[in-house]
């Protein structure tokens, strides 16, 4: 076979798969490395509920005939969506922003939507992306795929740091590089857990304006938390933001749907959602109308608030949060070299430890000690992040965070000096 695309073995691709390969091996180990959506109120009798609500809003909202509702579940549908409507009125529901419908394109998943984005702006070989270290993995793979350069921008305990992203700017000017965007989770980011305070994401947007670049805003979690911030995109004046957004979390994961807001007129006329949707039509061509449906009904049957839609689930995972760092101070609070940080919100937790945190360690965590986590070097491309650990408290019950945080206590004051 002759060689095949350079992203195959680049580490950020292989670290998608090393948790669910670790996690084989060790079945009844105690994960705190999966960001995935708590479990306890999934109910498959929702899905039929969801499905009908969306069909009386298309005989009864939109008029239409028996024939047209089994159509638009059934045939392809739409490249932007059939949905697009309803996901701008969740968005002025719960984060106040004002998003035409035709400004959206539904997606399958955050995945596919960054992706068209990334494939869109790299333009030339001068074209470059930055983001913060560490950064989503997911964010990493798609720039490989789409042989976009990320540069890293230093990272704070309160996000992005300003002051080293526009010295980042100024340094690809100097290099003949053009910026095209920032990526950027000013909510309980993923893998650290931070967020930006309102000054600093005012700034974050006259600092992008300023040189031209876009924000590529990822809010996957910011309804999980204790203050609900504005986003950057509510924030925004001057189209600088394009918005990524994904029902994973807050809708359901299994139904894989998300969506882009991409408002900005481009040169050539009409909006950059058009020329996502041209690029979308020809890698999935539209997304499930039935997973649609689902999202859909459940915007419906909670007046299109997803915060009000997981105010259980919420509830949860601010419970698991306290409790973790509640734990950790308990065991670890003593320990030297020992730190973690505090979110508000989210799913995350990153814990500082005096020693190298790789994969062999994890591998004898999950044998020895019976618990996982995520090493933060996968966050990091392989370039630092060797002393962290990500814990994730999403999935969990009390019980099992007790448990979890005592077996990673154990492991860490094992290799303490």
């Amino acid at each position: 076979m002759e060689t095949l695309h350079g992203s195959l073995t680049d580490p950020a691709i292989a670290s998608m798969n090393l948790l669910n390969e670790v996690t084989d091996r060790y079945p009844d180990a105690i994960s705190m490395a999966a960001g995935r959506p708590y479990e306890e109120f999934f109910d498959v009798r929702l899905v039929h509920d969801y499905i009908e609500a969306f069909c009386d809003h298309l005989r009864h909202d939109r008029k239409l005939d028996e024939a047209a509702v089994t159509r638009t579940l059934f045939q392809y549908g739409t490249t932007k969506g059939v949905i697009t409507d309803l996901v701008a009125r969740n968005l002025a529901e719960d984060e106040n922003i004002d998003a035409a419908p035709e400004s959206v394109v539904v997606t399958v998943g955050f995945q596919e939507g960054i992706f068209l984005v990334l494939r869109a702006l790299r333009a030339g070989e001068r074209d470059i992306l930055l983001a913060p270290a560490p950064t989503y993995v997911g964010l990493t793979g798609a720039a490989l795929l789409t042989d976009t350069p990320v540069w890293p921008v230093r990272s704070t305990e309160h996000g992005i740091d300003l002051d080293d992203l526009v010295h980042q700017l100024k340094r690809a000017r100097d290099q003949g590089m053009r910026v095209r965007a920032c990526y950027v989770t000013p909510n309980f980011a993923n893998p650290t857990g931070t967020s930006m305070d309102p000054p600093a994401r005012h700034r974050l947007l006259e600092v992008a304006a300023a040189h031209g670049i876009l924000l590529l805003e990822d809010n996957a979690y910011g309804l999980f938390g204790q203050d609900r911030l504005p986003t950057l995109k509510a924030l925004d004046r001057s189209a600088t933001v394009v918005y990524l957004g994904s029902f994973a979390k807050s809708g359901m994961p299994g139904a894989r749907v998300g969506y882009v807001v991409a408002d900005q007129h481009i040169d050539e006329g009409g909006l950059l959602a058009d020329q996502l949707s041209k690029l979308k039509g020809m890698l999935t061509v539209n997304t499930s109308p039935i997973a649609q449906a689902v999202i859909a009904g459940k915007l419906l049957l909670n007046d299109f608030s997803l915060a009000k839609a997981n105010a259980r689930e919420t509830a949860v995972y601010q419970r698991n949060l306290r409790l973790a760092l509640g734990e950790l101070d308990s065991r670890l609070g003593a320990c030297p070299g020992v730190t973690w940080n505090a979110p508000t919100g989210g799913f995350f937790i990153t814990v500082t430890v005096p020693f190298v945190v790789d994969d062999a360690l994890l591998e004898r965590a999950a044998r020895d000690h019976g618990v996982l986590f995520t090493p933060m070097h996968h966050f990091y491309g392989g370039k630092g992040g060797f002393n962290q650990i990500r814990l994730s408290i999403s999935l969990l019950t009390p019980e099992l965070i007790v448990e979890g945080v005592s077996r990673l206590a154990e492991l860490v004051t094992a290799r303490l000096p």
